[in-house]
């Protein structure tokens, strides 16, 4: 049986978050099925940069191959993430023979193909960037992150999103973060600001281990407007002056623009609102006129959580990044205390990422699982042979 409590009762007993690290290759990922709430991560772009590594993701041939390497990729993470999981997937594109490949676009279409569903294409405006000596285009100042899910019902938390990065409204799909600086030579730097909007969109704070219950976060209209907007200022002194009381808001707020209820808490059952509501609701559109549309907008705030009726400690979500590089993915989800799993082809330590406490963090690794990796000596002439 589900019931509401306060966020203090339902997160007072969380394990502590882990740290898992594994020296494999993005399409082995050494981790049980279904134990991944959401995989961020930002793969090798296509034939930007040579890692040294025989068959490494970002050296095909072809975009086309290495989509298909990406889709076998995402297939592997598939069985780890859990149903109601999510990818954020930075995906950036490559010129050839003075043409985009398109490969965001190519593997967008792949991934549908497969199976995935797409839920957002967001656009990561970095305002600056690394300097482009062409002469006859525009510099790039975007990429792509793609939100991947595998079924319709996954876990989303936007009103607590949008009250951590904006006015409580929904604040959209173009994430303007500038690019990390005094990266060393990082050919790409990863703001750890964009795993940090995922994991509040998309990560839960913990889960129940034993029935596998989520706490989503239950939410109500307030009478609360955002004062930045002139018209919402309006609004709000037009109400106080006239006396308008809270039940007058919750009447307007359940009528609407039209006068069919939707409240249950101020409707009678008969799926109409009881003439009490439709009386206040008159009274405060006639006060505020064309302003009452204000408060159908109103602010939300959390009044609890849902929670299972298991006894025992909750596990904090889990992140993966099947591409850690320096571990920001990792960082990040520590500090947001969710238990974080990184894998890459060649993991490394980076104080730019983890500063002072990264040989803590190494002790406190549970598994480093070494696979059968070759690398391979590279020349100069093997990095960038593309024209842009």
């Amino acid at each position: 049986m589900m019931t509401t409590k306060p966020e203090s009762s339902v997160f007072s007993n969380v394990s502590a978050p882990e740290l898992l690290r594994y020296h494999s290759d993005a399409r082995h990922i050494p981790v049980p099925d279904a134990s991944v709430d959401l995989i961020v991560t930002s793969p090798p772009y296509w034939k930007k940069r040579d890692y040294g590594f025989d068959g490494q993701i970002g050296q095909e041939s072809t975009p086309a191959a290495y989509v298909a390497n990406m889709i076998e990729c995402m297939r592997e993470w598939r069985r780890v993430l859990k149903p109601s999981g999510s990818i954020f997937l930075n995906v950036g594109d490559s010129y050839m023979a003075r043409t985009l490949a398109g490969v965001p676009g190519r593997l967008e279409a792949a991934a549908i193909d497969d199976g995935w569903l797409v839920r957002n294409r967001i656009i990561w405006a970095k305002e600056s960037g690394m300097p482009e000596p062409a002469k006859n285009r525009l510099a790039n100042r975007h990429e792509y992150i793609i939100h991947f899910v595998s079924s319709a019902k996954y876990f989303y938390d936007l009103a607590g999103y949008a009250e951590a990065n904006g006015n409580g409204a929904n604040p959209g799909d173009v994430w303007n973060i500038p690019l990390r600086r005094n990266m060393g030579d990082h050919l790409a730097p990863f703001p750890n600001e964009i795993v940090r909007r995922a994991i509040l969109l998309a990560c839960p704070i913990a889960t129940c281990p034993k029935c596998g219950h989520i706490p989503e976060r239950v939410v109500q209209r307030t009478a609360v407007l955002d004062e930045s907007r002139p018209q919402a200022r309006r609004a709000m002194e037009i109400a106080r002056e006239a006396g308008l009381t809270d039940a007058h808001i919750a009447a307007v707020q359940a009528t609407g623009i039209s006068d069919a209820g939707k409240a249950l808490r101020v409707q009678t059952g008969t799926g109409r609102n009881s003439r009490e509501v439709q009386r206040l609701a008159a009274e405060a559109k006639e006060v505020l006129g064309g302003y009452f549309r204000e408060f159908t907008f109103a602010k939300k705030q959390t009044v609890g959580w849902t929670t299972c009726s298991c006894k025992g400690k909750l596990k904090p979500g889990v992140v993966l990044d099947p591409f850690m590089g320096t571990g920001t993915t990792l960082s990040t989800a520590l500090e947001m205390g969710r238990s974080a799993i990184g894998v890459d082809l060649a993991p490394k330590t980076d104080d730019h990422v983890w500063g002072a406490d990264a040989e803590s963090l190494e002790n406190v690794d549970r598994a480093v699982k070494p696979v059968s990796v070759k690398r391979r000596s590279r020349s100069d002439s093997s990095r960038l042979a593309l024209q842009e």
